[in-house]
């Protein structure tokens, strides 16, 4: 691994890491009802679960996927069911009684929701194989391979901390949660239109 092939590899976990997308409104949502610890879990297990991507990609794991359209097909309509199901939840959340925020969720579902949006998302596996298609080669050795996996993880998890840091700053998080019914109904809308702009991928074949 030399610096500039680690340099173009960090350069693009970046800009991957930082477009907007399902990821950002699901953390932002936990942060949001959760509150910065739930915000902050969601954020390393959906570094992980790119860790684990990233990792499996290199191993030959996207290339297996995208060698499979059953495979390939299975996760990109199970990840478009899961995105639409998180957007229908907070489409019908509800006050609860007199209380000003819904019932927070729990750490778990914290944890379930950030590995399983990478998990479900065979993109992701596209993404990396392209990317390690241009780095990776037959003479690249384990401890490098773990290090590319390691930093697209490390850039993932901590570009989404940064994101719940300043969130939940106290400054402005509680007025933020004055409206809380609100940003849920937001979020359930814009993971339900992702869903239905990755159905309409499907069904064009994209």
């Amino acid at each position: 691994m030399t610096l500039a092939t680690w340099l173009t590899v960090v350069t693009i976990c970046v800009l991957g890491a930082m477009s907007p997308g399902p990821s950002l409104a699901l953390v932002l949502k936990q942060t949001l009802t959760g509150g910065r610890r739930n915000g902050m879990i969601t954020a390393l297990t959906h570094g992980l679960g790119v860790g684990i991507y990233a990792f499996l990609s290199i191993l030959g794991l996207a290339a297996i996927i995208t060698a499979s359209p059953v495979a390939f097909s299975v996760l990109q309509w199970g990840g478009a069911a899961y995105l639409a199901w998180l957007g229908v939840k907070g489409l019908m959340a509800k006050p609860q009684g007199e209380a000003p925020l819904p019932e927070a969720p729990t750490t778990a579902s914290a944890a379930r929701d950030g590995f399983l949006v990478v998990l479900l998302n065979p993109k992701i596996a596209v993404f990396f194989l392209a990317l390690f298609s241009q780095v990776v080669g037959t003479d690249t050795g384990m401890l490098a391979r773990f290090g590319y996996a390691a930093t697209a993880m490390v850039i993932d998890g901590g570009w989404y901390l940064f994101v719940t840091w300043l969130f939940s700053n106290p400054r402005w998080l509680h007025l933020l949660r004055q409206n809380t019914i609100w940003f849920e109904r937001i979020f359930g809308a814009v993971l339900v239109g992702l869903a239905g702009r990755l159905v309409f991928g499907i069904l064009n074949g994209k």
